[in-house]
């Protein structure tokens, strides 16, 4: 009996960890696809699942940049500030691209992928997501998942009426049942064109500040479920060649400030950083510990006497400045006292020290 429970317990955890271990693994395997590039900043996993849920292009925009979705994490200006983008439509019969964009600056404007979203003769929709080269290399294509086909239930039934079922293995998106979808291809749809710019936002966008990478990543790892494509060894294509050679040809929007930053190397930079800015750097921040008091004139520590440029040992440079108490050498930081500590030469500091209730001027009476 006392084997059966123990069997149990053991059965029961062993279930309970599963669901953990596929977490870790599949944050593992988004951490692994890191580029080192601003795209890092933004998963276009999560931005195609929130375009598809999107019921209008202009809720998609507002949607996008708020601070409560947490998919907008980009940072192409490096001011530690996440950037807005903006939405902007192209539309050539039933084929559209919606361009994802960021004002650098004033004069500069940086495309950061499109959706393509289009219609065949056989009124089929389908629908795929392009980063852009700069911010995510070469041929970084998602779409969504086709469904998994039917299998037989019972393969070795030989009748007319075979039974079958489609695996739920992984999540399915229907494109056409997308309700950005619905509306683009309905009658009442108005092409929306963003009227913002680098000075001129939108009344409910306000900057926040960049999420750590590694956060951010974890955020969103489960948004990468029903699609193909992204990092790992995408093979995925673009369907629409000629509508997205057209936009790559006379419409894309590159950014001199982007370029040079990826040249530098200080996208890379910013990212292994990121965790440190989320938290404060230790660094940056006024510090009470020993080092502060040295540069106020203490005298306690060997290593403040030899800054001052004295090369006589710890007890000279007691008999020098102040005594070897902290809170003394602290409650009377007088600027007389370390410059005399200073300009005294070696043969006077060699000479006996004043007792203890005199120490407090700082060198000997003349």
């Amino acid at each position: 009996m006392k084997n059966i429970s123990i069997s149990f317990i053991v059965l029961a955890i062993s279930f309970l960890s599963l669901p953990a271990f596929s977490q870790t693994e599949d944050q593992a395997e988004t951490d692994d696809t890191l580029l080192g590039l601003p795209g890092d900043n933004l998963d276009l996993f999560a931005v195609l699942d929130l375009f598809q849920q999107s019921p209008s292009i202009e809720e998609f925009e507002k949607s996008l940049n708020l601070e409560e979705t947490g998919v907008n994490n980009l940072d192409l200006d490096l001011d530690e500030k996440v950037d807005f983008i903006k939405v902007v439509t192209e539309q050539d019969g039933d084929d559209f691209t919606f361009i994802l964009q960021v004002d650098v600056s004033e004069e500069e404007v940086q495309d950061v992928a499109v959706i393509l979203v289009s219609k065949d003769e056989d009124e089929k929709i389908t629908m795929q997501m392009v980063g852009d080269k700069d911010l995510y290399g070469k041929d970084y294509v998602i779409e969504p998942a086709p469904p998994a086909p039917k299998v037989t239930a019972n393969p070795a039934y030989a009748g007319s009426d075979p039974v079958e079922s489609t695996p739920a293995t992984t999540t399915v998106v229907v494109v056409e049942s997308a309700p950005v979808v619905q509306y683009v291809y309905s009658p009442v749809y108005v092409p929306y064109y963003p009227p913002y710019t680098y000075v001129y936002r939108p009344p409910y966008y306000a900057a926040f500040t960049v999420m750590a990478i590694g956060v951010y990543h974890n955020n969103h790892y489960n948004h990468h479920h029903g699609y193909h494509g992204g990092y790992h060894g995408n093979t995925v294509v673009v369907h629409n060649n000629n509508t997205y050679n057209n936009y790559n040809n006379n419409s894309r929007n590159t950014s001199n400030t982007v370029t040079q930053h990826n040249a530098n190397g200080s996208y890379n930079n910013n990212r292994s950083s990121s965790a440190n800015r989320s938290q404060g750097s230790a660094s940056t921040r006024p510090s009470t510990t020993p080092s502060n008091n040295q540069s106020r004139g203490s005298a306690a520590s060997p290593s403040t006497s030899q800054s001052r440029g004295s090369t006589a040992s710890p007890s000279t440079s007691q008999s020098r400045g102040a005594t070897a108490s902290p809170s003394t050498s602290q409650s009377k930081p007088s600027s007389s006292s370390a410059s005399r500590s200073m300009s005294s030469s070696p043969s006077r500091s060699a000479r006996p020290s004043p007792s203890p209730s005199r120490s407090g001027g700082g060198g000997r009476r003349r």
